[in-house]
């Protein structure tokens, strides 16, 4: 009883090992006991009673014991129960039953007998010690001419020979009942094997998992608990499988970012310890390589340690009334000396009537500057433009740009870490975090950010925030 299989199958059988059982127990004494003897019960009513009309039209055997038996022989033919008569006084006068034949002209004890010789029908059933079992006992009036109790007509007949009529009706009940409990076995097992089944297959998975096999998803079946069941494990593997593959992508591109400065120090390094350091030109010059190189680490660390705070969910923002355009004009200005610098057309529309929003300034800020540092990056010439407006349930502020867009196979994706077009000439530098770490920030205070772009035809990132 150790395995899940045992214990399903158990709660399954055992119910119907108990249950059908005790049906049957119980249907067979309700028919024995309810149907049948109220049936025959019934029955000897009736017959009394024909018998009573018979004994009627003879007036002669109450007076005369030598005809009361003749009567009783004569119809005792057409019944199963034994049959006696008595006289008004409750006397028995004659009996088909050979041990009564002491008990002539002797009154008879049953407690039912005044019920009869008052003219009523008495139906009864006694136990008796000598026979043991139970006895029905039917007492029918017989009236005169003048509608007086002449005498009274009695049938008794055992109940074991009613439980012999019986017993080919209860094989029939035992053999319905036996061959219902094997169906129900079989069903029962095989329910048992069917919840066991895939109920073991997500076990096995989660074990693969757990030890470091292969991560596979498995087909949904079952009953619907199961199949959710199901669809959960193939969540997280799902899941699992992203954040490896991301993993695999951060190492990756830790190597690759964080390889090139490392040469580089290293290349100038050597150069200084081989005797450049004695021209002090090319020491400045190697020195101040040495400085740019570093310096390119620094968005690195930061974009890391960013995304860690995020993954761990410390991520706070300091909310704080803002009046939205004037922060927005003060945020996009250093950006706009570096559009002119590269030759770039600057582009800006910014209402004056839009609202005041509780925002954190500093991480919108962030946000602002990923989307131009980019818009800016991959604009060879064109425009980059930034314009913003107010509707009734939020604020939309667009970064676009004429640059050479992003594929659509790309669009889905660009906001997953570490994710890098495979079009060299879009995001071939970087760890593919800016964006990601841009649309943490928007979700965070609510809003969303929707990108719309066409290889070759410049793209356009949309930030939505809600007024409240």
């Amino acid at each position: 009883m150790r395995t899940l299989r045992s214990q399903l199958i158990l709660s399954h059988v055992l119910p119907l090992l108990i249950v059908v059982p005790l049906i049957g127990v119980v249907l067979i004494y309700i028919l024995e006991t309810q149907v049948l003897f109220a049936d025959l019960s019934t029955e000897m009513t009736q017959q009394a009673k024909l018998t009573a009309d018979m004994a009627a039209d003879q007036p002669g055997i109450w007076q005369n014991t030598a005809q009361a038996q003749i009567f009783v022989t004569r119809f005792s033919a057409y019944h199963q129960s034994d049959l006696w008569l008595l006289d008004r006084e409750g006397n028995l006068l004659a009996s088909n039953d050979p041990n009564d034949v002491g008990l002539l002209g002797q009154p008879l004890a049953s407690p039912n007998l005044p019920t009869a010789l008052a003219g009523e029908n008495s139906v009864h059933t006694n136990y008796s010690l000598n026979l043991r079992t139970e006895i029905i006992e039917v007492l029918v009036p017989v009236s005169g001419s003048n509608q007086e109790v002449v005498g009274v007509v009695g049938l008794t007949q055992e109940f074991s020979h009613v439980h012999d009529r019986f017993m080919n009706l209860r094989y029939l009940i035992i053999g319905v009942l036996a061959i219902e409990l094997v169906l129900g076995v079989i069903l029962g097992l095989a329910l048992a094997l069917r919840l066991e089944h895939p109920i073991r297959r997500v076990t096995l998975a989660m074990d693969g998992v757990a030890s470091g096999r292969e991560w596979t998803t498995l087909p949904e079946s079952g009953p619907e608990e199961l199949r959710l069941l199901v669809r959960a494990f193939n969540t997280l593997i799902e899941r699992l499988s992203v954040l490896e593959e991301a993993r695999r992508r951060l190492l990756a591109n830790i190597v690759h970012e964080v390889g090139r400065p490392i040469g580089a120090l290293h290349s100038a390094i050597q150069a200084l310890l081989s005797g450049a350091d004695e021209d002090p030109a090319l020491r400045r010059e190697l020195l101040e390589g040495m400085d740019a190189q570093a310096q390119r680490l620094h968005p690195l660390l930061d974009n890391l340690a960013e995304l860690h705070g995020q993954v761990l969910g410390t991520l706070e923002l300091d909310r704080q009334p803002t009046p939205l355009g004037d922060w927005l004009r003060r945020t996009i200005s250093p950006w706009r000396e570096a559009a002119h610098a590269k030759g770039l057309h600057w582009q800006i529309d910014i209402p004056e009537s839009l609202p005041v929003l509780e925002i954190d300034a500093d991480r919108m800020a962030q946000v602002l500057g990923n989307l131009l540092s980019n818009a800016i990056k991959y604009t060879p010439d064109g425009t980059v433009s930034v314009e913003a407006s107010a509707g009734d349930d939020g604020v939309s502020i667009e970064v676009g740009d004429t640059g050479i867009g992003i594929a659509p196979a790309d669009q889905s994706h660009i906001f997953e870490p570490f994710y890098r077009s495979h079009r060299s000439e879009r995001f071939p530098l970087g760890m593919g975090l800016g964006l990601t770490i841009a649309h943490d920030l928007v979700v965070a205070h609510g809003g969303r950010l929707e990108v719309k772009s066409q290889p070759d035809r410049g793209s356009r990132f949309a930030i939505w925030l809600p007024l409240t």
